[in-house]
């Protein structure tokens, strides 16, 4: 493992026997990743590409049938105790006691992982605070908002100091101010010097929070970098056009400088969207070619390529392996 790599995967396989794979396909398939320390390091794909096995095996609770992966320093399947002792998961669903308070169950947490009485008392304190939870420690959890109880059971997820953290789908379910605590806590939890692998269905939230994003699909990394090195390699920049009148967007396309099989059309939202490479070049030749035309436009805008793009570009065809629940 590089010496300042969290995780490292090579060549990674896993296949599930029966009615866990699609076809006899495998989940991972020669699958490599490298995670720098202390940063938040996304993976993204479609359903079946192959995220929950990696965070599995990575977690040790799942062999990979062949392949090298360290977590921390230590190999997953030859020193997979001392991985358990450096590692925090926090999976889809929340792992807490609806009828106990947040003070109880991270005592609870703190026991179970064979803290003494004093020092679960401590550390749950600790972490009330580091959450912004002290005020509703002692209420139970079923009367927490969504976002609360989601920061809760981060929280349990630290109770001993993890230097890597598996977040599976952290703010599935939340609403928008539920997932900004969320990514509050992330980032502040990073700037401690955790290490954070992220999976998520929200390409916002990867291009909020990830300082490195590795797409997978059919159990392998299709692309890495970080979220604006992918988004140029998507094609750079984009000019949108809103026009005013839905029935003129066949007639705005073929006036963009572009072959019309590249322009995107929303008929829904009176929208064209197009790559360009000059963009100054292009925005004035669109705003004259549709002046001349006399088609009115309510808006013309230029922009980076959006992750969702990315992903949709790159995860557009092939098989996918189905993953194990």
């Amino acid at each position: 493992m590089a010496a300042d790599a969290a995780i490292t995967v090579e060549e990674a396989r896993k296949t599930y026997r029966g009615s866990g794979a699609k076809n006899g396909g495998p989940a991972l398939d020669g699958l490599d990743l490298t995670v720098a320390r202390g940063t938040v390091h996304a993976v993204l794909g479609p359903n079946g590409a192959g995220k929950t096995t990696l965070v599995r095996i990575l977690a040790t609770l799942l062999r990979p049938d062949a392949g090298r992966v360290e977590v921390a320093g230590h190999d997953v399947v030859r020193e997979a105790y001392a991985v358990r002792l450096r590692i925090g998961l926090l999976g889809q669903h929340a792992a807490l006691d609806e009828e106990l308070g947040g003070r109880q169950n991270l005592e609870l947490f703190g026991r179970l992982h064979h803290l003494g009485a004093r020092s679960a008392r401590a550390r749950a304190g600790e972490l009330l605070e580091r959450f912004e939870l002290s005020g509703t420690g002692h209420k139970a959890v079923k009367q927490y908002s969504g976002g609360m109880r989601r920061r809760l059971d981060l929280a349990a997820s630290l109770i001993t100091e993890p230097e890597v953290l598996f977040l599976d789908e952290p703010t599935t379910g939340l609403d928008p101010r539920g997932r900004a605590e969320v990514w509050d806590s992330v980032r502040s939890l990073v700037g401690g010097g955790t290490t954070v692998l992220l999976t998520t269905q929200y390409l916002e939230e990867a291009d909020q929070l990830a300082d490195h994003v590795s797409v997978v699909d059919a159990g392998r990394v299709v692309a890495d970098g970080t979220p604006d090195e992918l988004k140029a390699a998507v094609g750079g920049d984009r000019i949108d056009v809103v026009l005013r009148d839905a029935g003129q967007l066949a007639a705005a396309a073929a006036l963009l400088p572009v072959p019309e099989d590249a322009v995107t059309v929303d008929t829904d939202r009176r929208l064209l969207s197009a790559p360009v490479t000059d963009r100054m070049a292009a925005l004035a030749g669109v705003v004259r070619a549709l002046s001349e035309s006399g088609i009115e436009a309510e808006d013309i805008a230029l922009r980076r390529p959006t992750l969702d793009e990315v992903f949709l570009r790159l995860t557009a065809s092939g098989d996918r392996v189905k993953e194990a629940a």
